[in-house]
């Protein structure tokens, strides 16, 4: 017996109905009705007696490409929809000023919109972000279905079906959507063009000249860089979004005896699950921001417009401009932008504060708990948290809705 049909027996009682069927029979209806939406009608298809293990069997698995497609266009409804929230973690997370800029979630929300505007500043990179979005939910779903299915088919315990399930997802998506993520990124920070408002080390006159940009200056592989903190961040929140809402889509079809579990609950257990599983990732999206927004610059020549991109890591009272590349005391080797380690309410950098250096994600955990202590690693939780919850809500719930409506389609070409 499955960890759910134990968990759910713990919430079932017996049926005092004399003509009851015996324990572990439950009614079913063919859930193969269209309803006059389109959808399919499973309002019968009840649960009695506590035997969720069979209905977990008897659960419908739609087609791979009825996955793909419905979970494709879900994740990317929720990317867009929240992509403006996104920009406000983004310029969180990566202020290089000190005091940093951007504090609060709703005063970075006013200053960004007063200042840039909606399209070049809220919604800065959101044409690498629409790119990246659809082809990397699309392998994601692909891959979750066959892999949760494989393990659960082999008699291995269903949560951690899922859990390795939207692991090994992620790790095939990342593939597609990381290079697209260092362009949102820096994108989402630099802001407008010639934004005279915020200095980010960056001044891309949109997503093309921005790759072209990154190649150059940095070369190909630059479009990788933070992958590994990507994957750090993304492979665990896949993992235990997925985790938390399968584990309560089951819980939720207890309470209400079918699998019809209705709106409510659909957007209830989705944002959840999205929401607590970015609060807990939160220190590794703080890592994965500054690694994504520094620069390795490819020894650009003395006074070239490359050196114009680095920006020193000082406090405002005491300004540089930026120096040439032949300046730097080691022309040959790559350097980096230093990313702020201030914390939201510091004015000016502690005395010995050293710079942050993040090439190693485990090394940046360290110096942002060293120079800014426990709120640095949840420095954007706020904004994160609220864009996590959203963005998974509306990526589940467009999922499942998608998907019974292929479904009704499918069956209404069966009768024709």
């Amino acid at each position: 017996m499955s960890l759910t049909s134990r968990v759910f027996g713990l919430f079932s009682t017996a049926s005092s109905d004399s003509t009851a069927p015996p324990a572990g029979d439950f009614h079913t209806s063919t859930w193969t009705h269209p309803t006059p939406m389109g959808g399919i009608d499973d309002s019968t298809h009840s649960v009695r007696n506590g035997d969720l293990a069979l209905l977990e069997d008897e659960e419908p698995r739609p087609p791979y490409l009825h996955a793909m497609l419905a979970g494709g266009t879900g994740g990317t409804c929720g990317d867009m929809l929240m992509h403006s929230l996104d920009t406000v973690k983004t310029r969180q997370q990566g202020d290089p000023t000190f005091p940093p800029k951007y504090t609060s979630m709703g005063q970075s929300y006013s200053t960004i919109y007063r200042q840039e505007g909606f399209c070049r500043g809220l919604y800065g990179g959101v044409t690498p972000a629409l790119l990246g979005s659809f082809p990397g939910t699309v392998i994601f779903f692909g891959v979750y279905e066959y892999t949760k299915r494989l393990m659960i088919d082999s008699g291995i315990n269903p949560s951690i079906a899922y859990l390795s399930g939207g692991f090994i997802a992620d790790l095939a998506a990342s593939v597609v959507y990381v290079p697209s993520e260092v362009l949102k990124t820096r994108l989402q920070l630099q802001g407008r063009h010639n934004n005279p408002h915020f200095n980010s080390g960056y001044n891309y006159r949109n997503m093309r000249d921005g790759f072209r940009q990154i190649v150059r200056m940095e070369g190909f592989s630059a479009l990788f860089h933070g992958y590994k903190a990507t994957i750090f961040r993304d492979l665990p929140f896949s993992a235990l979004q997925f985790a938390f809402y399968e584990k309560e889509q089951s819980m939720a079809k207890q309470w209400v005896g079918k699998r019809d579990i209705g709106l409510g609950l659909e957007i209830l257990t989705a944002a959840t699950a999205g929401g607590m599983a970015g609060v807990i990732t939160c220190p590794m999206d703080v890592v994965k921001t500054r690694i994504q927004t520094q620069q390795n610059l490819l020894e650009p020549p003395s006074g070239s417009s490359g050196a114009k991109h680095c920006v020193e890591h000082v406090p405002k009272e005491s300004p540089r401009p930026h120096a040439p590349a032949s300046s730097h005391p080691h022309p040959s080797r790559p350097h980096s932008r230093p990313i702020s380690t201030s914390g939201a309410n510091t004015s000016i950098p502690p005395p010995g504060t050293p710079r942050l250096d993040t090439s190693s994600v485990f090394t940046g955990l360290k110096m942002i708990y060293r120079t800014e202590g426990i709120a640095g690693w949840f420095r954007g939780v706020g904004p994160r948290g609220v864009w996590t919850s959203i963005q998974s809500g509306t990526m589940l719930v467009m999922y499942q809705y998608l998907l019974k409506q292929l479904e009704a389609y499918q069956v209404l070409e069966e009768c024709l």
